[in-house]
């Protein structure tokens, strides 16, 4: 589909005048109203509005791309306007905004407005056209720039000859135009997944390159990759830290990534996807860890250990977060009801289940709780293996969590239970096909089963419950400087990456520890991934010349998620100048985190933010301590970051 066939001369005014934004906006959906696209007005405004508010669709230059997919649009359409004065559209770059195009999208599957974006992101890069396009003299010269702008790039790129007839043109077209696929996951399912199809869809569009993004969110699966999709796909890039269905991919290109590539090296993947750059994906070997380490790929061992890992602590946080919030709030029924000063050494044993209210919550709360590791051993399992392993490992993890062996022992199980079914499918290969049916309803869970038993119960348990015994004990006689030198690093690992792996790991440790009773560490870490999105929402408005126009509007949006524990909310600052952000936010969680830890502040919810300061030790200062930490950040923002030009 060209792009003059999307316009029409009623959609195009080369002299308007809009003084704001919104006046811009308003102005466009007329115009694209006029060209005959819409059937709802109202309702495409809305989209068009629900998209800005999302980012800004002031690309720079002096160039504004508005777009909306709404059942609203009839069909396929574009308006454009001309604006001589100049217009602030909240561009990235801050400057004025001089040329508007306006895309319509029908709500269908094809994703056209993703392919009329790439193409006119593309022309839109030659200065040369964009400055034709602002000195048109008539709507007709106008569209007649853009379809000779158009003829030239295919003719370049090899799609058409200057000779062929219009259906060939067509054919060539259709058969040249690259189409890849992309599938992004992260373990929460929050930020990451999102923020990188948006990127890798934003990379796709300069690239000119068709693309459809599987994201594998919280939510579940949307926009799913159909096989047809995968058929014609000449590359699939899955950026993700999560268990992806991959069986589908036997005998495509498949570039493998963490998540963060998606975001911070979107480009890079979508001109590897484009070149194929990449080995075509098998499913013999895919129960291996080691699956596709040999390839060079980043889906290497290390990624695959972590991708297993996420599996089972994204399945695991429900039970943690549900369980954990519950027993706190066990604890803070029986603090506001009873008196603990007059109770004896035995009812003070038992706080927490003193009140029925009280008793009732921590006894379901424990319930919950109590399937933290068996769930978190049999989802890393599954991820290895597949269903057989998911019954194995859940068995290998309850063994851990009525051990000694804890937290550690149950991640030693995941990877043990996953590796027994790969053993144990690689010895029963040799059967015959009439007894595959057998394999998983008996020879696995049977044989599973009593091997991961007999090596937790001999081989596991009693070093590991050792170990495991000595962190626990050394940690709670932890006390002075060591104990502030611990809230540092888990508070400044909480911010080194904002929900990437390190973050992670800080969080698992503090989640285990509570299990074991030491709510302090919680309180550093949940406070260490508070201070990043506050800091950054407080230097916007102490430091508005360190910041673009868009990142000024998008700053105060912080304090609601970094009071909401949810640190990803700084990704996009600290993805558009790392060197800076990453630092200052780092000491900022760790200032916060070694006061937490000096105040005795402590925990017994494992999440929440600011919303469970209830159930918060020493909770004042505790608020004194994010305070302190979050103004340490926005400081050294201020200081560290240049002042910008607008």
């Amino acid at each position: 589909m060209k792009i003059t066939e999307l316009i029409s001369i009623n959609s195009i005014n080369l002299n308007g005048s809009p003084h704001t934004k919104n006046e811009t906006l308003d102005m466009m959906v007329d115009l694209m109203c006029a060209g005959g696209k819409i059937k709802d007005k109202e309702e495409y405004r809305k989209g068009v509005y629900a998209r800005e508010n999302e980012s800004t669709t002031g690309i720079g230059e002096g160039i504004a791309i508005p777009h909306a997919k709404s059942s609203a649009v009839k069909s396929p359409g574009l308006a454009a306007m001309v604006i001589k004065d100049g217009v602030n559209f909240e561009a990235l770059d801050g400057q004025q905004v001089h040329l508007v195009f306006l895309i319509a999208a029908p709500d269908t599957k094809d994703n056209v407005h993703l392919d009329v974006l790439s193409k006119l992101s593309v022309l839109l890069m030659d200065e040369d056209f964009t400055s034709n396009l602002r000195n048109a003299k008539s709507k007709d010269e106008f569209l007649r720039i853009i379809d000779e702008a158009e003829k030239l790039k295919d003719e370049r790129e090899g799609n058409i000859s200057p000779n062929e007839n219009e259906s060939d043109k067509k054919n060539s077209k259709e058969m040249h135009k690259e189409k890849i696929l992309a599938v992004t996951g992260c373990p929460t399912g929050i930020a990451h997944t999102y923020m990188a199809a948006e990127a890798l869809q934003k990379a796709a569009g300069k690239a000119g390159c068709e693309i459809k993004v599987e994201t594998r969110g919280s939510g579940g699966a949307k926009n799913v990759l159909s096989n047809e999709e995968i058929e014609e796909a000449k590359c699939i890039i899955v950026a993700a830290d999560t268990k992806v269905p991959m069986d589908r991919f036997s005998g495509k290109k498949v570039i493998i990534c963490q998540v963060s590539d998606g975001i911070s090296k979107a480009d890079e993947l979508v001109e590897r996807a484009i070149k194929g750059d990449a080995q075509i994906f098998e499913t013999d070997n895919r129960d291996s860890l080691s699956q596709n380490s040999s390839r060079g790929e980043r889906g290497s061992f290390i990624h695959q250990i972590y991708t297993h890992l996420m599996n089972g602590v994204s399945h695991m946080l429900p039970f943690v977060v549900g369980g954990g919030i519950l027993i706190a709030l066990a604890f803070l029924i029986d603090g506001l009801m009873v008196d603990i000063n007059s109770l004896s050494e035995a009812e003070r044993g038992e706080f927490g289940t003193i009140t029925k209210v009280a008793a009732a919550f921590k006894e379901i709360g424990g319930y919950a709780f109590s399937f933290m590791l068996p769930i978190l051993a049999g989802f890393i399992a599954m991820s290895i293996a597949d269903r057989p392993g998911l019954a194995v490992g859940i068995v290998g993890g309850y063994i851990a969590s009525v051990g000694k062996s804890g937290f550690l022992g149950a991640l030693v199980a995941g990877f043990l239970a996953g590796l027994i079914i790969v053993m144990l499918r690689k010895i029963f290969s040799i059967l015959p096909e009439s007894l595959d049916g057998m394999k998983p309803v008996l020879l696995y869970p049977v044989l599973g089963v009593l091997i991961i038993g007999l090596l937790m119960k001999f081989a596991i348990e009693p070093p590991v419950g050792a170990l495991n015994t000595a962190l626990n004990n050394a940690l709670s006689s932890m006390s002075g400087s060591s104990k502030i030198f611990l809230g540092i690093v888990v508070g400044g690992m909480m911010s080194i990456d904002f929900g990437g792996p390190v973050n992670k790991a800080a969080y698992v440790f503090g989640t285990a520890s509570i299990a074991a009773g030491n709510y302090d560490i919680m309180a550093a870490v949940m406070i260490g991934g508070m201070v990043p999105p506050c800091a950054i929402a407080l230097a916007t408005l102490l430091f508005k010349n360190k910041f673009t126009v868009e990142e000024r509007k998008a700053g105060p949006v912080n304090f609601v998620m970094g009071l909401g524990f949810i640190t990803e909310g700084a990704i996009p600052f600290a993805a558009a100048d790392p060197l800076r952000v990453i630092p200052a936010c780092t000491i900022g969680s760790a200032v916060a985190g070694a006061m937490s830890m000096a105040f005795g502040c402590t925990l017994m919810a494992p999440h929440g933010g600011i919303f469970v300061v209830p159930v918060m030790g020493n909770w004042l200062y505790y608020l004194i301590s994010l305070i302190a930490g979050t103004v340490v950040g926005a400081l050294l923002l201020g200081v560290f970051k240049r002042t910008i030009e607008d």
